[in-house]
């Protein structure tokens, strides 16, 4: 065949490709039912939602902003005079919802999918040409374009996508992949995200839409689609399948946000909040390079039979740098319910007049047999009846005090939290709950006695949600006992599920209110004591989302102190200081928590120049092997040659760093125990 033949058939080729792309964008239209829906959303928003919702121009101004945040964050496809031809949408967004008209929005998706196609498009032929790229420059790439202006021509982006595909290229080259590999890892992301831009249908857009109109409200504000839908009720049945962790998209990652306790991820003890998934593979194949790909596919990915294994390449919470990754291995598997049950130790304190015990109980979940509950069973399986049966337990031990472990807990049933707080107190009210309408109903504790009222403390973190903040803050607010550790995750709103005409939403319908009046919500619980944060509160937290109710307050309710532990503030974190400046590991969590969050002020962009890269890499980790060498010096350990061998080395050790923060709690309520004991003592 002669070369003007093989032109003809490739351009024959292209313009079919074209028209094929274009008649399936305009197949994207919205339907009836989507249209109807749009006003059933709108009116669940206006007289449903816990907030004071008003669809009017101010707030379609910022769905407007947050539907061009949705379609394309990080302002790398549409161009400044594209948003501008739909600036007039800016004012209508309120109308367009309440009418069902959605053409104009379909329109701006349409506009933003051509753009896309066609830098991907863009992208494929730079890797048909060849990858010749010269990383000896002085260039470097902006990590986080949120902020960054709309690019003004075609020239712009294809400088900023330059860029883009150099550090992809480089990044793959540090880690030790050749040119072969480089391309082909690099065209399976283009191709696979350009197929699934071409597969986008109509019910996909209006999920988009969807979003930014219900984001706009709060963050757990969400609607639905029939197919989200049936996934969602598969999840609540089969929550506990899989490997037990939640996930969340981060600009072009998929972020780890928190671990089911119990759960496949959380027994293997390899993957940690704010870790990075860059790829998914089988028990054979190829790793599968995940990067910009959406958050649903990642998950289908990462589920399979119960039994099997699979692949994870992590880029753990704390590098800096992504070719830092590791491969990591999960069985997938249901969660071990005993797992998730309430588990008590005894920990042993050494003091100048003698051992101290104090008894810890471990609570991974709020959980409650309902059906068994409902049936009337009197042997029903639950929180508190398990943790009463520690406390008994503990007595019998003859411990000095008793301390609640709910660091990592989630939440779950609220009137187990609820009863929970019964066991130490003598009836009181433990929560508030406010709905849309401004009406208050007060949770308490009705029956009379407590199972324990010695020395009590509460571990936190911030990973302790909902009812564990409800529980934390309750036993705060009656100064029965100590609150200690981390500032709660801050998720002090409730959410019910509704059927829609097509479709379901999640609105958010009620606030929870600590009985002094304070909101749990975003700020969390305050402990007492505050011990280095193993978690980047910028990174997980109901104050790290997008449009999160405010904390305010009401009025607080008639309650009794039951103690007076803020009197002993003072010498219980003087002794405090005194410890943990001398204790290697809990010296070094302070130190690494300053460590991670200048390193995440300085990395705001990567130098696309291989030496100056390499070096930034070598100069911030060698930052980190310090100070874990530091630590490891102190304690009498083997000093490591790499950094990223940390994670792997600190779970060999006898005493965990997490383990220093149960050890020193339990310093800090044998010294609250001594210090009340002396003061009944002084008042007889």
């Amino acid at each position: 065949m002669s070369l003007l033949a093989v032109f003809r058939r490739s351009v024959l080729l292209l313009v079919l490709l074209m028209l094929t792309s274009t008649l399936a964008l305009a197949q994207i239209q919205p339907s009836e039912a989507q249209r109807q829906v749009a006003a059933e959303v709108a009116e669940s928003l206006r007289y449903g939602h816990y907030a004071d919702v008003s669809l009017d121009d101010t707030w379609s101004k910022i769905v407007f902003e947050r539907y061009l945040d949705v379609l394309d964050g990080q302002r790398a496809f549409l161009l400044d005079r594209d948003v501008e031809a739909y600036r007039h949408l800016e004012t209508r967004l309120d109308d367009i919802l309440l009418d069902g008209d959605l053409e104009p929005v379909y329109e701006l998706y349409r506009r933003y999918h051509e753009r896309a196609e066609a830098r991907y498009t863009w992208l494929l032929e730079r890797l048909d040409a060849g990858l010749d790229f010269d990383y000896d420059n002085q260039k470097r790439l902006e990590l986080d374009r949120k902020d960054s202006p709309w690019a003004s021509s075609e020239r712009d982006l294809d400088e900023l996508w330059h860029k883009r595909l150099k550090n992809a290229a480089l990044t793959l080259d540090i880690s030790g992949q050749d040119s072969e590999q480089i391309e082909a890892n690099l065209r399976q992301r283009y191709e696979g995200q350009l197929t699934r831009l071409r597969q986008t249908n109509g019910e996909d857009v209006f999920g988009l839409f969807m979003a930014a109109v219900t984001g706009s409200i709060d963050p757990h504000t969400e609607y639905l689609s029939p197919r989200q839908g049936e996934s969602f009720d598969i999840q609540m049945r089969l929550s506990l399948e899989g490997i037990g962790a939640m996930l969340r998209t981060d600009g072009e990652y998929v972020k780890v946000v928190s671990l089911v306790p119990g759960g496949p991820a959380d027994r293997a003890g390899v993957l940690e909040p704010a870790d990075r998934i860059v790829g998914v593979g089988q028990e054979e194949g190829d790793m599968v390079n995940v990067v910009g790909m959406r958050l649903d596919e990642v998950v289908e990915l990462i589920r399979g039979p119960k039994g099997s294994t699979v692949r994870l390449d992590v880029v753990p919470a704390e590098a800096v740098d992504m070719t830092r990754s590791r491969e990591v291995e999960i069985t997938r598997d249901t969660v071990d319910l005993e797992e998730q049950a309430a588990r008590s130790e005894v920990i042993e304190i050494e003091r100048s007049e003698g051992t101290k015990r104090i008894g810890m109980i471990t609570i991974p979940t709020f959980y409650v047999d309902f059906d068994a509950w409902q049936a009337g069973e009197e042997e029903f399986r639950s929180t508190t009846r398990d943790v009463a049966r520690q406390v008994e337990q503990l007595k019998e031990e003859g411990v000095d005090g008793i301390m609640l472990d709910l660091r990592n807990n989630g939440g779950g049933a609220l009137q187990e939290a609820n009863s929970l707080i019964g066991l130490f107190i003598d009836r009181g009210p433990t929560v508030q709950v406010r709905d849309a309408r401004g009406r208050i109903s007060l949770y308490g504790d009705t029956e009379t006695g407590t199972l324990y009222d010695g020395p009590l403390a509460v571990l936190v973190n911030r990973l302790s949600a909902s009812a564990s903040e409800i529980f934390a803050g309750a036993i705060q607010d009656y100064g029965r006992g100590l609150v200690l550790g981390n500032a709660t995750f801050g998720k002090g709103t409730v959410q019910t599920l509704s059927d829609l005409s097509h479709g379901q939403i999640k609105l958010t319908r009620a606030k929870f209110y600590r009985i002094s009046g304070d909101s749990t919500q975003h700020r969390g619980v305050e402990p007492d004591i505050l011990f280095p944060n193993l978690v980047d509160p910028e990174r997980i937290g109901e104050s790290s989302l997008d449009n999160a109710l405010e904390w305010d307050t009401v009025q607080e309710v008639q309650y009794r102190h039951y103690g007076e532990p803020w009197e002993y503030m003072e010498t219980l974190r003087s002794r405090h200081r005194e410890r943990a400046d001398t204790r290697p590991n809990f010296v070094y969590l302070e130190r690494r928590a300053d460590l991670a969050r200048q390193l995440r002020e300085e990395h705001t962009s990567v130098s696309l120049d291989r030496e100056q890269r390499q070096r930034e890499a070598k100069q911030q980790e060698a930052e980190q092997l310090a100070l874990e060498n530091q630590r490891r010096e102190a304690l009498g350990l083997e000093l490591l040659d790499e950094w990223v061998d940390a994670r792997s080395e600190d779970a060999e050790e006898d005493e965990p760093i997490e383990r220093v923060q149960v050890i020193e709690a339990a310093e800090i309520l044998a010294d609250y125990a001594e210090l009340s004991q002396q003061r009944l003592a002084s008042r007889r």
